[in-house]
């Protein structure tokens, strides 16, 4: 008997409970969004959080806050909302860097294709390829055959084991057979401030990072690194294009909430976020920090998500000087 009266007091619990979850999806969000970015505030990620989180919270009806927690190339910040309640309350702004670190990191951080539920693919970044002004090169058929043809490797900068740039350079040496030696710092801005001093020879660095110098004349550009021209530099060529074909790659943004998290609020989220990308002001902040927004469902991101882990894995297996455990 005590028995029966316990399941009975259980179901009826159940009973309460599911009008109470439905409510509370259906009137969501009722209090603030935190998206969670695992770079240090004015990095490329950290933009591309401000820019749609503002409008996004416009149309949430609730603060979006961006919260900034840096480390291990994005792990702590994955570690930190993986962690968290499944309520779409806790978002994570996903970059390159996450499947870099699958096969880069192995059993550090949440696994990143089961821990996270994909939402939406915010846009991509085009990386530049820069080398220091006094380098003899003007293209990029020329860098590879002053690559093949030196005693020393070229040095190439930046920022991280496992960061976008640095797997940018890995998949360029591995394309074009030629040495390049990492110099890693702990940040982007150091890469570039070396690169103009003539310490490194070579950087694949953000576009919104080096547009400047670049208009200076304080380093060269040769290409960029998509499948088309960037739109922000739209005179300068892609790699693939001046003598790598089939070379592609971006960096790029997206947003993924704690697996778990209903459907309804993962479809309301992406909703809103696709609907936030078509916005004229915000396409326009977008690309003023050289960002080409995507928009797209679940699904699409998911997708992606499996593709990038495959690729950057392939490259990875094929460093010389890192290889994972």
């Amino acid at each position: 008997m005590p028995l029966l009266k316990h399941l009975a007091l259980a179901a009826t619990a159940a009973l309460l409970l599911a009008p109470m979850q439905s409510w509370a999806q259906s009137n969501y969000p009722t209090r603030p969004v935190h998206l969670v970015v695992g770079f240090a505030a004015g990095s490329s990620g950290d933009v591309a959080a401000r820019i749609v989180g503002q409008k996004l919270a416009q149309i949430l009806g609730q603060n979006v806050i961006v919260e900034n927690r840096p480390g291990a190339s994005g792990v702590v910040a994955a570690e930190n909302v993986a962690r968290a309640e499944k309520d779409g309350y806790t978002l994570l702004l996903a970059t390159i860097a996450n499947t870099i670190n699958t096969t880069m990191l192995p059993g550090k951080g949440p696994n990143f294709e089961t821990a996270f539920a994909p939402i939406t693919l915010i846009g991509s970044l085009p990386e530049v390829l820069v080398v220091k002004k006094d380098l003899p090169v003007s293209d990029v058929k020329g860098l590879i055959a002053l690559g093949k043809s030196r005693k020393e490797p070229l040095l190439y900068g930046a920022s991280g084991v496992g960061s976008g740039p640095r797997m940018a350079s890995e998949l360029f040496a591995q394309m074009a057979g030629i040495d390049m030696t990492p110099v890693l710092y702990p940040g982007s801005g150091q890469t570039v401030t070396d690169l103009m001093a003539g310490r490194i020879d070579v950087e694949f660095a953000p576009a919104s990072s080096v547009l400047g110098i670049i208009k200076q004349g304080s380093v060269k550009a040769l290409a960029t690194t998509g499948t088309k021209r960037a739109s922000v530099l739209p005179d300068l060529p892609t790699v693939a294009e001046s003598g790598l074909p089939g070379y592609d790659t971006s960096l790029w943004f997206g947003i993924l909430a704690p697996v778990g998290t209903p459907k309804p609020l993962l479809d309301k989220l992406s909703a809103s976020i696709n609907q936030t990308l078509k916005d004229p002001a915000v396409l326009k902040e977008l690309h003023n920090e050289g960002l080409d927004a995507a928009g797209g469902t679940p699904e699409e991101f998911a997708s992606y998500i499996k593709s990038e882990t495959a690729r950057w894995a392939k490259v990875i297996h094929g460093m010389k000087q890192i290889k994972p455990k």
